[in-house]
């Protein structure tokens, strides 16, 4: 599933062409790309499931606090090594990530078929939530610094 979701996101955010809204051709697309239909089915639903974050109720993703302090759950912490859970609060701090794209990735992270992600895909996670959430254009240059222009040496301590 997370192969899908990076095929799709390598091959459309930079692109002149718009993503296949059309979720029939996209999935055509994707099979003839070699991938599984179930796993296309969950990958079409994870972003479904992202979009509709933008819109939710869910109290966590709140404006409310500028700052907070972030208690993991069991399975957040084995989804999340130490590493990750620490470039989140990195993120935090650097004002990549606010309270509520932070609670955004970890919620899409929760959703992955991946019983533990590496940070270089938590990495990717970051960047296509904050892709898909107007008014974070600047974070989401920051992020691709992060990545793709990394310095030598530690981000975070």
């Amino acid at each position: 599933m997370f192969d899908i979701l990076m095929y799709l996101f390598e091959n459309y955010v930079h692109s002149e062409i718009e993503l296949l809204v059309d979720e029939d051709e996209l999935t055509k697309e994707l099979t003839r790309a070699g991938f599984h239909q179930v796993d296309i089915i969950k990958a079409l639903s994870w972003l479904e499931q992202l979009a509709d974050l933008q819109e939710s109720d869910k109290p966590y993703l709140c404006n409310h606090a500028q700052h907070s302090f972030r208690i993991y759950t069991k399975a957040e912490m084995a989804k999340l090594d130490v590493e990750s859970r620490g470039f989140l609060l990195f993120l935090e701090q650097i004002q990549v990530l606010s309270v509520e794209t932070r609670e955004m990735v970890i919620d899409r992270v929760m959703e992955l078929d991946e019983p533990t992600l590496v940070l270089e895909d938590l990495k990717w996670v970051v960047l296509m939530v904050l892709f898909n959430v107007p008014g974070n254009e600047s974070a989401y240059e920051q992020m691709e610094d992060l990545i793709f222009e990394q310095p030598e040496g530690r981000l975070h301590s």
